[in-house]
């Protein structure tokens, strides 16, 4: 079943839509703009909802009742959501590029991807416990391998 290698973006199911998500976390770090230069730093501070050791959120199905500026991963706004890590699955399957090979969807399971390092357990910390944002920021979130 890959239906990702034979269906374009826009021809996905919901539930296909929601399986490309590989639950690495990145999207739920805290990321700060730079106002001069607009470039975009990943910190390791994570959402207050986000699971940090299974990289999933408490309260998905809610998670904007909780997070108003949580932003949905659309078909309409993947082009214009440019602080996706280059790692993420729509933003490579949106570039055409292929899911990497520790991808849950090739290896069945998250293990590979954590392993891999491409996901933020045991790297991150809740935005609760942080006092200066700009402490806190971090490059291995930008780390993208096949």
């Amino acid at each position: 079943m890959s239906f990702w290698k034979t269906k374009k973006l826009a021809q996905m199911t919901t539930e296909e839509w929601e399986l490309l998500c590989d639950g690495c976390g990145k999207c739920c770090l805290n990321k700060l703009i730079d106002d001069e230069t607009d470039e975009l730093y990943y910190t390791n501070a994570a959402c207050k909802l986000l699971d940090r050791e299974k990289c999933a959120c408490v309260h998905y199905e809610k998670r904007f009742t909780f997070v108003p500026q949580c932003t949905e991963v659309t078909i309409d706004n993947i082009a214009s959501l440019t602080w996706l890590p280059d790692s993420c699955a729509y933003r490579r399957l949106y570039q055409g590029r292929e899911l990497p090979k520790w991808h849950p969807l090739v290896t069945g399971n998250k293990e590979a991807m954590h392993q891999a390092g491409m996901s933020v357990k045991g790297k991150a910390i809740c935005e609760s416990q942080v006092k200066e944002i700009e402490d806190h920021i971090v490059l291995w979130p930008l780390k993208d391998i096949d």
